[in-house]
């Protein structure tokens, strides 16, 4: 049976790729052979905090896939499509790992003192390596050093842990002069490889209720971004409508 490709869907402005877990990994793990590939996992968040940036991220060597129920619903009011697959970082980054096997050499970069250490602990003992991390404050902010640092490790994979749209922002200032072949905003992922934030019951994840878990378990800092700035999102992506502009 042949597969069926990806698929290009635009919404607030970005290029949204609708595709599996499993040809985004094969694409990235293809990719690594002849370009650097910057992958972001956009959320309702992420197409809010990045406009002011977008077109920076509009170029064949950045690959944008949808991350949370947010998104879905923006895409069936617009398009009257849903996406393939949902492609948050959290479940997708360590499958990619596992998928490069050998060519797997990873750098954390984010987060709060210690949590890059312990994130790299828990990846080191799922049998993937670990080239070396930093935390996002203190660790970060001789950035020649830091990126001299992490391109003395040898690695091919960046893990860049900031959040919207820091993470992003940090990516596009310094992709050019990164050695390694993927580069990656995974968000809390580290704060979770660390056990420093507990995921969501399955349940919950079954049910595409994450959101509403973190939300009950972080109210004071994440109630805006699940009320007046869902209203901001859906107002942004109605606007845009199918345009990329």
């Amino acid at each position: 049976m042949n597969e069926k490709p990806s698929e290009i869907i635009p919404l607030g402005g970005f290029a949204i790729h609708s595709t599996t877990g499993e040809q985004l990994s094969r694409q990235l793990r293809e990719n690594m052979a002849h370009q650097q590939t910057t992958l972001l996992f956009a959320n309702t968040n992420f197409i809010v905090k990045c406009q002011s940036f977008k077109h920076e991220l509009t170029n064949s060597n950045t690959v944008i896939v949808n991350d949370g129920i947010g998104m879905d619903i923006a895409t069936f009011l617009i398009h009257r499509k849903k996406f393939r697959e949902n492609l948050n970082g959290t479940d997708f980054t360590p499958f990619f790992l596992k998928e490069l096997g050998d060519q797997a050499k990873v750098f954390l970069l984010g987060a709060k003192p210690g949590i890059a250490k312990r994130a790299a602990e828990f990846l080191e003992s799922q049998n993937i390596r670990v080239a070396g991390y930093r935390n996002g404050y203190d660790e970060a902010r001789d950035t020649q050093q830091l990126i001299a640092d992490i391109n003395a490790s040898g690695a091919t994979v960046v893990l860049v842990a900031m959040g919207n749209p820091y993470q992003e922002q940090w990516i596009i200032q310094h992709r050019e002069q990164l050695q390694a072949r993927t580069l990656m905003g995974v968000g809390a992922l580290l704060d979770f490889l660390a056990g420093d934030k507990p995921r969501a019951p399955k349940i919950f994840q079954r049910l595409r209720l994450e959101w509403f878990y973190r939300l009950c378990l972080e109210p004071s800092r994440l109630i805006r971004r699940y009320t007046l700035d869902i209203a901001v999102f859906l107002r942004l992506c109605l606007r845009q409508g199918k345009s990329l502009q």
